[in-house]
């Protein structure tokens, strides 16, 4: 082996050189962290901000009077209400009160159920009485072209758009199920019966809401 290989383990197993070297690198940690955190913060905001108006627009698509209608702070989840999503088919991630000039007029909730390819996350109006004003799909994974029929409110053979056929459901009409109550679109049943356990849930948390 030459003299200059064995200089250069010399060098590199150096107490001297393994400081610096994790001196180096700590603070390049340090520096790497402080800019992520700088970019967070500066992001952040806008980001709260386009997500608060895609969720208020969601919502003002499942309520009877968009044009009136007020929203109040997401709501804090109780344990009964979690479990009544559960029990109808789905879960709440969120809730929202309802105002319409003024005057308390329901929920909307954004509910997940589950699909033919993943979860199904949807915006559910139900209003003071109890009865569905409408549901919006937020996300989903389904297939184009079948399951995508229905998240894109495709009409029914009646001609009745999928998910406008849940309008004026309520408790009473529990449980919601596809070949009872409830139509599915041709090949896309399985997606159908995702969004149906998802109102299904969402009329189980608005009556335990009151």
């Amino acid at each position: 082996m030459s003299t200059e290989v064995k200089s250069k383990e010399k060098v590199n197993m150096d107490p001297k050189y393994i400081i610096k070297l994790t001196v180096t690198l700590f603070v390049t940690c340090v520096v790497v962290a402080g800019a992520l955190g700088l970019v967070n913060s500066v992001t952040a905001g806008p980001i709260a901000q386009i997500n608060k108006e895609k969720t208020e627009a969601a919502m003002k698509m499942v309520v009877a009077d968009p044009d009136n209608s007020e929203f109040s702070d997401k709501l804090e989840l109780t344990e009964e209400m979690t479990a009544a999503a559960t029990a109808g088919g789905g879960s709440v991630t969120e809730a929202y009160a309802v105002t319409v000039n003024g005057e308390s007029d329901g929920y909307a909730l954004k509910i997940v159920a589950s699909g033919s390819q993943g979860n199904i996350e949807m915006m559910v109006g139900v209003d003071g009485e109890g009865t569905v004003t409408g549901v919006s799909i937020v996300d989903n994974s389904e297939t184009a072209g079948i399951g995508s029929k229905v998240m894109d409110n495709e009409p029914l053979a009646s001609g009745v758009p999928v998910l406008d056929q849940f309008q004026g459901k309520t408790a009473a009409d529990m449980p919601l199920a596809v070949g009872s109550n409830v139509d599915a679109i041709s090949g896309a049943t399985v997606s159908t019966k995702g969004v149906t356990a998802g109102v299904n849930a969402a009329l189980a948390v608005a009556a335990v809401m009151g």
